[in-house]
């Protein structure tokens, strides 16, 4: 289990004033809203602390949430994707469906494109584990993900900026 104690994700990000006219799009399911939702609105308590732009586009389920991002991705003016989605499992085999294929596609659109692109889609047994996640004892993931949306967005800039 990930535990935020072991991590130095909170500590001051160097660089942020480099982000002043970046834009992060969320694009969040509409799947397990109530969680989803406290998903972006943490990213969104973060981005406003710092002044960050955002916006966000909704999408059916996680399997879509690729698609949405590639899509986007034209648009040059995006600094980086947040992927915010829950997967409950049941049932049936379809959690690991849906887990493995939002995971494969983010993780290729990250090779792929030249932004970075944060999974905060939550996979949990349970919604009870997901509400742990959302400000409960297992922190809030959305705030992280807006925190590592911000040091990779510094971190690509620096990239940038040394190939020249």
């Amino acid at each position: 289990m990930a535990d935020i104690s072991k991590s130095k994700l909170y500590t001051p990000i160097e660089g942020i004033q480099q982000l002043k006219d970046a834009l992060v799009v969320l694009v969040k399911t509409e799947w397990n809203s109530d969680i989803v939702d406290e998903l972006e609105q943490g990213c969104l308590r973060v981005f406003k602390q710092l002044d960050i732009q955002s916006k966000t586009i909704t999408v059916p389920g996680a399997v879509e949430i690729p698609f949405a991002i590639r899509q986007s991705a034209a648009n040059n003016w995006i600094s980086c994707f947040i992927a915010l989605g829950c997967v409950i499992r049941g049932g049936t085999p379809h959690f690991e469906y849906v887990c493995q294929s939002v995971t494969q596609g983010i993780t290729m659109l990250n090779i792929e494109l030249d932004v970075p692109i944060i999974l905060g889609v939550l996979t949990v047994d349970s919604e009870n584990q997901a509400r742990e996640r959302i400000g409960g004892i297992h922190g809030h993931k959305g705030e992280e993900a807006a925190i590592t949306a911000i040091k990779m967005m510094v971190l690509n800039k620096q990239f940038k900026q040394s190939n020249r």
